[in-house]
């Protein structure tokens, strides 16, 4: 095919022919193709949010949170389609799910690469992860490097730091291999912004639209699941609601955020 740009139409630019050939269902059951279509939906998403998660990130270390801070509204309004899908995704009985489940033989959603991509760009890292994907696989590869990366908020520690406000190296980077825990030395700095920096304010807030949609987004898949398939052992290995419900907990992203709330 040309890459001249007078040769390209909707079908030829988007690739069209090949990506409707990637919806292939293993049986006869009519949701199965609904399954399949609203998954592959989520994974271009994904790739989507990361593209604009690792923009935010170079953003926030060039010291520009107001360009920063476009990058995660677009990235919560695409949430907010994730978590919508859900609602598409609920119009499958669990009788009509089961009909093809078995199907699906050792793959499930909580292998998703790229969503492990997100949370550890997102500060929620967790090395035991990687043993989900085979060594030296392209996955594990790009997993390895997101978890070796600075996360978001490491970035924006670092631009308070280079904005004058007193935090000490011990603050900065130190959720390398770890959930992003709480710092009071990062608290202070950021009831001082909220106090005096309108600008860094906003981006602060920002950041916890962005962490109260990823936990809408947590919330809404564990219902989902449970209504789809109970308390049944989830596929590939998972305990399904179970697993979903330890996520549930486990609190948000950006927990420095949410601990200054009261302090005004």
């Amino acid at each position: 095919m040309s890459t001249n740009p007078s040769f390209q139409n909707y079908q030829t630019y988007l690739k069209i022919a090949e990506l409707l050939s990637l919806q292939q269902p293993l049986s006869r059951a009519h949701d199965e193709t609904l399954f399949i279509i609203v998954h592959q939906v989520y994974e271009l998403w994904f790739k989507c949010m990361l593209h604009e998660l690792a923009r935010g990130g170079d953003l926030l270390a060039a010291d520009e949170s107001d360009r920063a801070a476009s990058t995660l509204k677009r990235t919560l309004k695409i949430v907010k389609v994730l978590v919508s899908q859900l609602d598409v995704m609920e119009t499958m009985t669990p009788l009509e799910f089961g009909a093809f489940r078995e199907r699906l033989g050792a793959s499930s959603g909580f292998q998703s690469a790229q969503f492990r991509e997100i949370e550890f760009i997102l500060g929620y890292k967790r090395p035991s992860v990687l043993g989900l994907f085979p060594e030296e696989s392209a996955e594990r590869q790009r997993l390895e490097a997101r978890i070796a990366a600075p996360s978001l908020w490491d970035e924006f520690v670092g631009l308070l730091a280079r904005s004058g406000h007193p935090i000490p190296a011990a603050s900065r980077n130190q959720w390398a291999d770890c959930p992003v825990g709480t710092d009071s030395a990062v608290q202070a700095a950021l009831i001082r912004v909220y106090r005096d920096e309108p600008k860094l304010s906003a981006f602060c807030e920002s950041l916890v639209d962005l962490d109260e949609g990823m936990q809408e987004w947590r919330y809404r898949h564990l219902r989902m699941v449970q209504r789809t398939i109970g308390t049944k052992t989830g596929t590939g290995g998972s305990s399904g609601a179970e697993y979903l419900l330890s996520t549930v907990l486990a609190g948000p992203f950006f927990p420095d955020l949410w601990e200054i709330r009261d302090r005004f």
